[in-house]
């Protein structure tokens, strides 16, 4: 097991976690027998191209748009739908990002796969919807992503669950072609016992781009470490995320920006706020590699303290081997800004409402970036409805003027 003595794993939780508490799921789901939570997740996500629905780590469903199927996208279980799992991931699975990478290889079922041919743009957005509803249960979701050389798509990926003890180990690996373009969004909104260790990897050939939105929202331990290798010369990487916890949550998010090779770029803007009691981590790598000559490197962190209690911790780094590259990275922690909490109160809104429109607006930034604008819609709805549950939110005065 990894230990808080690990760069990598400094700050976290992870020397509470008991994983002999938990046995293994089920490596088969009944097909057809979808959570009514789910379903109604797939139906919010609007028209789709094809989606499928996970339960405890197992194919429980799979849907493939006509459009998709006529221009061979392959979209489904590797196991069921005839899809070489192996010839999309290629040699991604033989370096295990750590234990628990290596864990979903190992106990997992086969994983979900999206292939999209050379030349191939899919207008609609594919879906993965996860669900865990088995209490005291590891469940491994893998999530298997080729885009080919001129492609474009677009897919969501949504983690929910019961309210269940359970942990959730999801591995996704995404490899963008020559001059493609794909859009990833991934909303996180397990319940308040799941324990969520995952990794999301990203590689990215000549001229592709990449673009990456993660919603960080439920769990009681949800960490996501998300890596973003631009391979090629040209490509491109934009990550963002928005995350906010309460009660006595902790989110941890951990990303490595690999530029290694020429010309390349990459932008990741972080917004995450903290009520009640919980805690969060952000802590971020840029690498710039010996020929990455005029990479471009951007890495943002920003942290809004709402309570007394709550705490962010936000350390962002940089390795770099070439001199001919900009490179930037920030992060501030701090509470609402109170002359902009000032200004709304002397029009009359209340305190407590003004606060929570201040924390709105800090994250819309953000949410603009995500995969699709219905993606985006419901993750804003999903916040607004924590701001108003979470007593406390904007009670935090102490801290004002610093972090």
């Amino acid at each position: 097991m990894p230990t808080v003595e690990a760069e990598e794993w400094r700050y976290s939780r992870i020397a509470e976690l008991d994983v002999a508490r938990y046995g293994a799921a089920s490596s088969e789901a009944a097909a057809g027998e979808v959570p009514a939570a789910a379903s109604s997740m797939v139906a919010a996500l609007g028209d789709l191209a094809g989606v499928v629905v996970l339960v405890d780590g197992a194919v429980a469903h799979v849907e493939l748009g006509s459009d998709a199927s006529a221009s061979g996208v392959g979209f489904g279980s590797s196991h069921d739908d005839g899809i070489d799992a192996a010839d999309v991931l290629g040699d991604a699975p033989s370096h295990p990002v750590d234990l628990f990478d290596a864990w979903n290889d190992a106990q997992g079922p086969e994983p979900v796969v999206l292939d999209v041919p050379p030349g191939v743009t899919v207008e609609k957005p594919f879906a993965v919807v996860s669900y865990a509803s088995t209490t005291e249960t590891a469940t491994f979701p893998r999530l298997a992503v080729r885009v080919g050389d001129d492609a474009q798509a677009a897919l969501v990926e949504v983690h929910l669950s019961d309210d269940v003890d359970a942990l959730v180990v999801p591995v996704t690996t995404i490899r963008v072609g020559a001059a493609a373009r794909f859009r990833h969004g991934v909303l996180q909104d397990l319940g308040r016992r799941v324990w969520q260790v995952g990794s999301l990897s990203g590689s990215v050939d000549r001229d592709g781009h990449l673009q990456v939105g993660v919603a960080a929202l439920g769990g009681d331990y949800a960490r996501l470490r998300l890596d973003c290798r631009l391979e090629g010369r040209g490509a491109t990487g934009d990550l963002s995320s928005v995350y906010l916890g309460d009660g006595d949550q902790m989110l941890d998010l951990r990303t490595f920006q690999t530029h290694a090779a020429p010309d390349t770029t990459s932008h990741l803007l972080f917004k995450g706020g903290v009520a009640g009691r919980s805690h969060s981590v952000y802590t971020g790598l840029i690498r710039i590699a010996a020929g990455a000559r005029g990479a471009h490197a951007e890495q943002t962190n920003r942290n809004l303290k709402l309570s007394e209690e709550a705490w962010a911790e936000s350390v962002p780094n940089l390795e770099i081997e070439n001199n001919d590259v900009r490179c930037s990275h920030a992060s501030t922690v701090g509470p609402v800004d109170p002359d902009q909490r000032f200004y709304l109160e002397s029009r009359g809104v209340p305190t407590d409402v003004a606060d929570r429109l201040i924390v709105r607006g800090f994250f819309d930034e953000v949410l603009d970036d995500f995969a699709t604008p219905v993606l985006s819609a419901e993750i804003a709805g999903r916040l607004d409805a924590t701001l108003a549950g979470s007593a406390g939110v904007g009670v935090d005065r102490s801290s004002e003027g610093g972090s």
